[in-house]
């Protein structure tokens, strides 16, 4: 690497974006940032809504196998970039974190807003340029164009790292367009991940209990259990407990048309232990009351048993075996605009272990822009981070190879 700096542009101002920044920063290197959004991190933001999940104190053996068939690439990320390190990483920003009972690691503020503002002045400080409403256009004789309110600009950095995310919630910013333009790079389609399914629900059960939760339930499909809550709406079913079954739910309904999801309403309960609660006479209680004291059932719960097609089985033995095993169809997924997160993207076979695209020297790419999912719970955010820590010391290498 020569004496003078180096300059490194990262397209795409989201976590991934941001971690990359920060290192390269710390690297010595030029580094600019370009958003198209007004404003950066919005994706980031919308996800701290409900408590910022930054990962997860989960032991690394099952950790790594909740990203499935990419678990052996990610792995790899999370060497250089662990649950221990963001940790770390966040505290340094003056965050201080705890951990839930669930083992999902939290800021202790339960906000992303304060995170960011720091994270952004950490950037400023180290010189970092953040360049929002500019949209990548393309590439024109191997440079490369954006789309400013001023007009057009034309860079031509050392080295560029994309990090534009994949194709869920596309109001904020992802919408995967960004795939028509990278011309000779293998990309898998987008299909929605962490997301809710639709079920047929009965008009009167979907007025009566739409917004409310299922908990705690346990969910199982094919040979995956999932303890959680689980949110009823309108259109079907969603929340924590679905996520985490998502691809595959998602991908037997893409195979079969159709998918099915047993709820266990009484994860806690042995069904020996609730067969005997339903033993007891039921007096001049309603059958519905009677569920609700004697089976510790919620009123929506209740509803969802009362929901499939039969009578209730008579006798407590296989009333409390369908209490603990009731079978919803699914038969559809809601879309990649309703999706917290997206599979698909650049195919991890398209990249180097400095996560540099092979047939791009020069050009490195992270984020949920590649090819992997996760359920929630912390491990979204950490894969997204890591993978931009990976391209940002790929990037390093890259240039001090040149």
């Amino acid at each position: 690497m020569s004496d003078s700096p180096k300059t490194v542009h990262i397209i795409g101002a989201g976590p991934a974006g941001l971690m990359a920044a920060e290192r390269l920063a710390q690297a010595g290197l030029t580094v600019v940032v370009h958003d198209a959004m007004p404003s950066v991190g919005r994706k980031f933001l919308m996800a701290g809504r409900g408590g910022l999940n930054l990962t997860h104190a989960e032991p690394m053996a099952g950790f790594v196998g909740r990203y499935g068939a990419a678990g052996a690439a990610v792995a790899a990320w999370l060497e250089q970039f662990s649950p221990t390190h963001l940790i770390g990483w966040a505290e340094g920003l003056g965050q201080a974190t705890f951990t839930g009972s669930s083992g999902r690691v939290f800021p202790r503020a339960m906000k992303a807003s304060p995170l960011l503002r720091a994270w952004l002045a950490r950037l400023a400080a180290l010189g970092v340029e953040v360049r929002t409403r500019s949209k990548w256009a393309g590439r024109r004789d191997g440079a490369w164009v954006f789309e400013t309110p001023e007009g057009e600009r034309v860079e031509r950095p050392d080295a560029v790292v994309l990090a534009m995310g994949g194709a869920s919630w596309p109001r904020l910013g992802s919408d995967g367009a960004w795939a028509e333009r990278l011309e000779g790079v293998a990309v898998a389609p987008f299909r929605p991940s962490n997301v809710g399914f639709d079920v047929s629900w009965s008009e009167v059960f979907a007025g009566r209990f739409a917004g409310q939760p299922l908990k705690p339930v346990a969910l199982t499909h094919e040979d995956q259990t999932v303890r959680g809550e689980a949110m009823l709406t309108r259109y079907g079913i969603e929340g924590g407990a679905v996520y985490a079954l998502s691809a595959g739910l998602r991908d037997a309904i893409e195979r079969d048309g159709t998918a099915t999801l047993t709820v266990d309403l009484r994860p806690d309960l042995s069904v020996e232990a609730l067969a005997g609660r339903l033993a007891k006479a039921r007096g001049k209680d309603s059958v519905t009351n009677w569920l609700r004291k004697a089976g510790g059932l919620s009123a929506p719960a209740v509803g969802l048993l009362r929901e499939i097609p039969g009578e209730l089985p008579a006798g407590a033995d296989k009333l409390a075996r369908r209490i603990k095993a009731v079978r919803l169809t699914l038969t559809g997924v809601q879309g990649l605009a309703w999706a917290i997160s997206s599979a698909g993207g650049v195919r991890l076979d398209q990249l180097d272990e400095g996560l540099m695209i092979t047939a791009m020297p020069g050009v490195f790419a992270a984020g949920e822009m590649l090819d992997w999912e996760a359920p929630t719970g912390g491990y979204l955010l950490q894969a997204s981070m890591a993978s931009g820590a990976v391209a940002a010391d790929g990037v390093v290498r890259w240039l001090a190879g040149r």
